[in-house]
């Protein structure tokens, strides 16, 4: 990935007294409550001056502040954000990426990769979240010990004020509702686990466990790093200060799959998902198994050739929801063929097993077919796992 991190000369040579010599064993340690504003943009040129001029009237002098702005644009916003930072008393760089991996959150975790000090505090470039709580935030972290602190729109004193119009409130509240459903323990506590503005201990956030995809980071941050103790500052959702929402349809269905990822997170989820997937793949079959018969295909032969769009069906769906992160193991089309031979294995191995089932073990016919499909199903799921999507060698990878 080609990137460039531009910094004011004067951040790269401050003018402070020379720090006296430390032995090379000692290495100095973040300013108590040191802070990094990491700030993701994408085509946000017209809000960057006025951001960065609300951010030095509401950043009190003796907090340590560096702005760290971490640009997937494909517009002038990097040029903007140098020019404005040479009026900042505060250090502004920008990290431009070329490759936007991840998304919005993928550029926070570029961020965080980048921060060394006490606090991260994540916040959006378009003033929708306002930048006088930035101090606020990392107050109350200090304040109560927390290692989370999200700014809510669903907490006393706290609006949805800005969201423009009843269907993207009615989304926003209908995400919160799933995303609080599905993770009632990692969000307990977070009353708006959809809020792009929060500050994180950079102690708690374990980097490595990190898979973002899209704009909703607090919720990877939340569920992969389990901080200890959360809190929460009301805040008034603004209306946007300038340029268009990056809402769209499309993240919202990248949202919906980064949900399917994090809930399948271990092996024992992963394995109902494979069920619930493989259920689905009842209804293409059946659909194909009807046109091809009512062409007058040979029942048998078009049994056969049915159970591949159910097999192409659960390969798409398993794909997208249940192994995305893992993907890159092998080229796609060698995925599919292992999994095509596997889903069709399944069907060979079913009867043999059957046959033993009743014939040695004195099984009745439909207790020893319920306990076969139980076996081959897995059977297959481990063996998806471990032929089809954990890696061949160490440091070999394939894009698919």
């Amino acid at each position: 990935m080609s990137e460039d991190l531009w910094a004011p000369p004067a951040l790269h040579a401050p003018h402070a007294p020379q720090a006296p010599h430390l032995p090379e064993a000692v290495v100095e340690a973040p300013a108590p409550g040191s802070v990094t504003l990491i700030v993701p943009t994408f085509n946000e040129a017209g809000n960057i001056a006025e951001l960065l001029s609300r951010l030095a009237a509401s950043l009190p002098a003796h907090l340590p502040v560096s702005v760290l702005f971490v640009d997937d644009s494909t517009d002038d916003t990097p040029a903007v954000i140098e020019k404005a930072a040479l009026e900042c008393a505060f250090p502004v760089a920008v990290l431009h990426r070329d490759s936007p991996e991840g998304g919005l959150g993928g550029a926070v975790v570029e961020g965080i990769g980048r921060s060394d000090t006490d606090w991260i505090v994540v916040m959006d470039a378009d003033l929708q979240h306002p930048p006088h709580l930035v101090p606020e935030l990392v107050g109350e972290g200090e304040r109560t010990g927390a290692d989370l602190v999200v700014a809510s729109r669903y907490i006393a004193g706290g609006s949805r004020a800005g969201l423009a119009g009843g269907y993207r409130i009615a989304v926003s509240r209908g995400a919160t509702w799933l995303a609080k459903g599905l993770f009632p323990r990692a969000l307990r506590g977070i009353s708006d686990p959809m809020s792009g503005f929060f500050a994180m201990r950079r102690s708690a956030v374990t980097q490595e466990a990190l898979k973002p995809l899209g704009y909703k980071i607090l919720m990877e941050l939340a569920v992969r790093c389990k901080p200890a103790r959360v809190a929460e500052v009301p805040f008034v959702f603004q209306e946007r200060f300038a340029g268009e929402s990056k809402s769209t349809a499309r993240e919202g269905l990248r949202f919906l799959t980064h949900l399917a990822s994090l809930r399948s997170a271990t092996p024992l989820a992963r394995m109902i998902g494979f069920g619930l997937v493989g259920l689905s793949g009842f209804v293409p079959n059946l659909a194909a198994l009807w046109m091809l018969t009512h062409t007058g295909m040979n029942y048998l032969v078009a049994e056969v050739v049915a159970n591949q769009a159910g097999v192409l069906w659960n390969f798409l769906l398993i794909e997208t929801l249940l192994f995305r992160d893992r993907r890159r193991h092998r080229h796609w089309g060698d995925r599919l063929g292992r999994f095509t031979l596997l889903a069709n294995a399944d069907l060979l191995l079913r009867i043999p097993l059957i046959a033993v089932f009743v014939g040695t073990w004195g099984f009745g016919v439909l207790s020893a077919t319920a306990l076969a499909l139980v076996t081959t199903f897995v059977l297959r799921f481990a063996a998806t796992e471990a032929l089809v999507y954990l890696p061949r060698k160490a440091g070999r990878t394939q894009t698919s």
